[in-house]
């Protein structure tokens, strides 16, 4: 099956009010021509799952910036500070995670699991708020795992099957949110037939993968490009 497809198609899967998980760290790994058309569609009200809340012209930043996110679940948003604008002004709602149990979330949503049990946050202050669990004498925090209607990744190669390869360090948190959308769209670099990628390679296997567009490129100044 062949998952190529524009962009026209893709954006018709978009609504207000929906839940985006996206792949990137601090703009890296994030997929920018998607950020792109969901700006110019004018989809709004979306609450954001990811690492971080990107900068203000980068990433999912830009999102924010536009006023199009209701809330963000994240570990930081300390790069973004019109994201802490937001937060402070009440018309962004932030929950934050530490970025191991955020990531664990993703993780077991993409596995089909329920949650995950820890002890991080156990001495938190608002430990009221969680469900505790005993196990083997020990009290730990059930932690609900995380899924979204729509997963929007950024790769470096997919064949026209959606196995992914990823670039170096942008690979982060793209390989857990391909798995735990319920419909995931991957943004590649570069789409090559069926049977031109060496197994050993792919990192996401095509079935986790609804549909995959050809990358327009970054089109944002990285924060280290800008001269002081």
């Amino acid at each position: 099956m062949n998952k190529t497809a524009g962009f026209d198609e893709v954006i018709a899967r978009f609504k207000d009010g929906m839940t985006i998980m996206f792949g990137g760290f601090g703009g890296v790994g994030s997929p920018p021509s998607l950020i792109d058309v969901i700006l110019e569609a004018n989809i709004k009200d979306l609450t954001l799952i990811g690492n971080d809340a990107g900068f203000p012209q980068i990433g999912v930043g830009r999102l924010i910036t536009e006023g199009r996110v209701k809330k963000i679940i994240a570990s930081h948003i300390g790069s973004n500070p019109i994201a802490g604008q937001k937060m402070q002004a009440g018309t962004l709602d932030v929950l934050f995670y530490p970025q191991g149990i955020l990531a664990e979330k993703i993780r077991a949503g993409g596995m089909g699991l329920a949650g995950i049990v820890t002890d991080v946050g156990m001495d938190s202050l608002n430990l009221g708020e969680k469900q505790l669990v005993p196990l083997n004498g020990k009290n730990y925090i059930l932690e609900p795992a995380l899924t979204a209607d729509i997963a929007i990744v950024n790769a470096l190669k997919a064949d026209e099957a959606g196995n992914l390869i990823f670039d170096k360090s942008a690979r982060n948190t793209n390989p857990i949110v391909a798995m735990a959308g319920d419909w995931t769209i991957a943004e590649v670099e570069e789409i090559v037939p069926v049977g031109s990628l060496h197994p050993e390679e792919i990192v996401t296997p095509g079935v986790f993968v609804n549909q995959i567009v050809q990358s327009k490129g970054v089109n944002w100044t990285w924060a280290w490009e800008t001269s002081i």
